[in-house]
């Protein structure tokens, strides 16, 4: 009788442990390692529950700098990628890291500075002759130093422009574009956002947008797919789902529904 006993108590642990992992595998939910602007500016918390009520599928974002988010994926940490820097989403895709890139949606950079604009960028004809301006200036430069899109974009505009940055005006601040706003404002400096985050900002004391428009500070965001491959314990049917569904329609629709301030930030281009 207790030999039985046993084995019925043995059957009914094991069939608890299958409940429970059938539980555990019935969680539906992706990692996504995203920048700061997507989280910053509010279109995950108007989006993601679109989808979720669509699939069942939570997202759980990672908002981090691109840099930061390609070295997630890298080594597995993510399900999926949402980020804006094109030839790092190539690259990525190149190295065997991801199996697909896709245009999602786009908006643009902006520089931002003090209202009594001291480095006179507001009357530039292009961002390179901004940029020239507050280097000749010597104006405080908030930079995000961080390796995200916006980083990588801002350093790309200083080698057009043939400056090389650094010196006491020249800030590197290591931060997400939030808590770069902040320090900018603090400071009276100049900085370059995506427009996304200047919008949806909060706390721009004496900041105005001043130079604005130039096809250079256009900003492409893509989602890509990690490759199976490398990354065999990942969740990508689920994370196919997620990258479908922002291509498709209804993603896109949701995108360009999105507004602050009466101010529509993102706008869907996929193919």
């Amino acid at each position: 009788m207790q030999y039985k006993a046993r084995i019925a108590l043995t059957a009914i642990g094991l069939m608890g442990l299958s409940l429970a992992a059938q539980a555990q595998d019935g969680e539906k939910y992706i990692t996504l390692a995203s920048t700061t602007s997507t989280e910053n500016s509010g279109l995950f918390d108007v989006i993601i529950p679109q989808f979720t009520d669509k699939t069942g599928i939570e997202v759980r974002v990672v908002a981090v700098g691109t840099g930061q988010a390609f070295e997630i994926a890298r080594r597995g940490d993510a399900d999926s990628l949402l980020v804006h820097d094109t030839a790092g989403e190539e690259q990525f895709v190149e190295e065997g890291y991801g199996t697909e890139r896709a245009d999602v949606m786009y908006n643009d950079f902006v520089l931002i500075g003090p209202g009594g604009d001291p480095a006179g960028i507001a009357d530039a004809e292009t961002v390179a002759e901004a940029m020239q301006l507050i280097a000749e200036a010597e104006a405080p430069f908030a930079s995000r130093g961080d390796d995200s899109g916006t980083n990588r974009a801002e350093l790309r505009l200083w080698d057009a422009a043939g400056v090389e940055p650094g010196g006491d005006w020249y800030r590197e601040l290591g931060s997400g574009m939030g808590p770069t706003l902040n320090t900018a404002a603090g400071m009276g400096a100049y900085v370059m956002s995506d427009r996304a985050t200047w919008v949806a900002f909060d706390n721009p004391q004496n900041l105005e947008l001043l130079f604005a428009g130039d096809e250079a500070m256009f900003n492409q965001y893509g989602s890509l797919l990690i490759s199976e491959e490398r990354h065999p314990h990942l969740k990508h049917d689920l994370a196919e789902q997620w990258h479908q569904w922002l291509l498709s329609e209804e993603g896109q629709n949701a995108i360009g529904d999105f507004e602050v301030k009466g101010q529509q930030l993102f706008f869907p281009n996929a193919e």
